[in-house]
């Protein structure tokens, strides 16, 4: 028996010698099974039918970079979102990648609450009309397309590559929106932020902010003409915006504030006239990661996808999977 194993050794390494091309399929054959982006199946949560459905890695692409970005960017802007939201759902496909507890059996939602948005093609449609859906839907497949299998990593691992419209002239760092920190996901500047209305505004009056804070601002006594309610930033992050917010007798963190009172952004300032305030906020979203009107702004201004995934995630790589 063992003459024979002994024997067959000997042939495979006379077929690795003679035949490289071959050698390197048996290489591939025996090294350990690895999930490939270009073969990759998603399993998705529709949530707007409650059904999971599979589609290959390409077409579940194209859906989410035409529900994240709107496709009247440069194709450079949508290469980048190409490759974020390719790196989104490799890491929740890769053996010991992020797991999906809340929909078993598949590996992402569809509910940019919980995902990544995404959007089939007859919504495509809906949304640019039969005109434009032709010219729309083939950029962002070329945008898939150009970048295949391409993902972005930091020291060899998958980021998490958050992405948010509008940072309004300055990305966030991580650990100043959520519990932990990323090295790669660093506050940078933005200085082609190419958003047309980065500012809102919301007005309330006390008796709305009283109810929705559990607040008693509306009891506040008036001097001259205006309630003596107390709104300070007591805390700021490291790249200047506030953290905590104090009203009243109490404060609220800068990203509590902004999911109770529905404002775009944690860049807050306020006024208060009567018994009325009114908030102001510049940009739309977290402010963390890839600036979607700033990769538009960097795009117009000449530079690629590489350029502007390495702008907005600090010391990282764009690699190709197998």
């Amino acid at each position: 028996m063992l003459r024979k194993i002994g024997l067959a050794l000997v042939g495979i390494i006379i077929l690795i010698v003679a035949f490289p091309t071959l050698s390197l399929k048996l290489a591939q054959w025996l090294k350990p099974t690895q999930i490939k982006t270009q073969e990759a199946a998603v399993s998705m949560y529709n949530h707007e039918t409650g059904q999971i459905i599979k589609l290959p890695m390409d077409e579940y692409l194209l859906g989410v970079v035409a529900a994240e970005m709107p496709a009247s960017f440069p194709v450079e802007a949508l290469k980048a979102q190409a490759v974020a939201a390719r790196t989104f759902i490799m890491q929740r496909m890769v053996p010991g990648g992020v797991s999906n507890n809340k929909h078993p059996g598949a590996d992402v939602s569809s509910d940019p609450k919980e995902g990544q948005a995404w959007i089939s093609r007859e919504e495509m449609k809906n949304r640019w009309g039969p005109v434009k859906f032709m010219e729309y839907y083939y950029k962002i497949k070329w945008a898939v397309d150009s970048t295949k299998g391409q993902v972005i990593t930091y020291q060899n691992q998958l980021i998490f590559p958050a992405f948010h419209a509008s940072c309004g002239g300055g990305t966030e760092n991580a650990e100043d929106v959520w519990a932990a920190s990323a090295p790669y996901l660093k506050g940078v500047d933005c200085p082609y932020n190419a958003d047309p209305n980065p500012d809102r505004q919301v007005t309330f009056t006390l008796a709305e902010l009283d109810q929705k804070l559990k607040t008693n601002l509306s009891a506040t006594p008036v001097v001259a003409g205006n309630k003596a309610i107390p709104v300070l930033v007591t805390k700021e992050t490291g790249t200047g915006r506030p953290k905590e917010i104090k009203i009243g007798s109490k404060t609220y963190p800068a990203t509590m504030l902004r999911e109770i009172l529905g404002l775009r952004s944690t860049r807050i300032t306020w006024e208060i006239k009567g018994d009325k305030i009114t908030f102001t906020t510049r940009g739309h979203g977290h402010g963390v990661g890839l600036c979607q009107y700033g990769a538009k702004g960097m795009a117009q201004q000449g530079k690629d996808y590489k350029q502007i995934l390495h702008h907005y995630y600090t010391g990282v790589e764009i690699v190709e999977m197998d």
